[in-house]
């Protein structure tokens, strides 16, 4: 997820947003919704109509925000009459507090909330679609892993059962699978990561004053001299090893999102909505390639690493109640 320039208010807002949008109290108080809209999760269309969507979702987004400002104030004025009012707040509210109470560390403006809205819906779509459609294809291609993984999902979730958030911390072998899929397939391949403000020397090479510094995760995590079998898709490292390679960076052998300060705030979200999607595409479909095709793990590069050819999977139910798939919309 790259991160909006809001110039000198930048470290303020990023920190608003993490402690009031991506915190763990958040994130919990949106699992239902998260569970109602995973079912609308496009595995192909994810990313196809985002370029075209980007025209007008600032204009759609300015008309939303006024909406919204206009009924919460409604609401304060004639109270909660109709029981409107939520009680967890979200972004927009957070914001409208900060303006009442004359926060000049972060001043409300509607281009605050227009940008995170942008950097949430595209780059978090980006990153969160991308990976799990990554992470399919490696499946499919790898029939093994993908038995042991579903065997996983039945003795956690059942079959009888559709899979819940409250799983995802239970299921330690489909956890390995998604870190083998950012180690292999990292959604930003280039990470910028410093600017020194002085000239500085780093393991023997002359780093100028105001140079941009970028580090390939996908080279470090490709790398031979860190990890055994450095192409081959094998979750089972994530498993053994006695390091704790995490998404937050505390191993710069392991560093899909960056490190320190500077990482990916969106990490809380993908490491709830990853594992919750991909979890509920295996365990409750059957996926087969349509005849006659193949899966493409080639890569394209840009700002953000794509599979060259999109894949194209044909689902079939695997759940033994069909009443499952009515209850969650598929």
């Amino acid at each position: 997820m790259v991160f909006a320039d809001y110039g000198p208010h930048l470290r303020n807002v990023r920190a608003l947003c993490v402690r009031e949008i991506l915190s763990k109290s958040a994130l919990d108080s949106f699992s239902t919704l998260r569970q109602q809209e995973g079912a609308r999760f496009d595995l192909q269309g994810v990313e196809r109509r985002l370029k075209e969507l980007i025209s007008w979702l600032d204009p759609f987004f300015e008309s939303m925000i006024d909406k919204r400002m206009k009924l919460d104030q409604e609401i304060k004025l004639n109270g909660d009459q109709d029981g409107k009012e939520n009680k967890v707040k979200d972004f927009l509210q957070v914001f409208q507090q900060l303006q009442d109470q004359g926060d000049s560390k972060v001043p409300f403006t509607f281009t605050n909330p227009k940008a995170l809205f942008m950097n949430l819906v595209v780059g978090g779509t980006y990153t969160i679609g991308g990976e799990v459609e990554w992470a399919m294809a490696e499946l499919i291609k790898e029939p093994k892993i993908m038995k042991r993984a579903l065997e996983e999902l039945e003795n956690v979730v059942g079959k009888n059962n559709i899979v819940e958030e409250s799983h995802i911390p239970n299921l330690p072998y489909l956890g390995a699978i998604i870190k083998e899929t950012y180690r292999l397939h990292p959604r930003v391949p280039l990470l910028v990561t410093r600017c020194p403000s002085s000239t500085c020397n780093v393991g023997g090479y002359v780093i100028p004053k105001g140079a941009q510094v970028l580090m390939n995760a996908w080279e470090i995590q490709r790398d031979p001299k860190y990890w055994d079998d450095p192409l081959e898709f094998h979750p089972e490292r994530f498993l053994q090893k006695t390091s704790k390679f995490d998404f937050i960076g505390t191993d710069f052998r392991y560093i899909p999102f960056g490190s320190g300060t500077r990482r990916c705030i969106g990490v809380p979200l993908v490491e709830r909505i990853v594992p919750y999607a991909l979890a509920s595409f295996l365990h409750s479909f059957e996926w087969r390639m349509p005849e006659g095709a193949e899966v493409d793990l080639s890569e394209k590069f840009g700002i953000v690493l794509k599979t060259s050819t999109p894949l194209t999977a044909i689902p079939l139910p695997r759940l033994s109640d069909p009443n499952l798939y009515a209850k969650k919309e598929y």
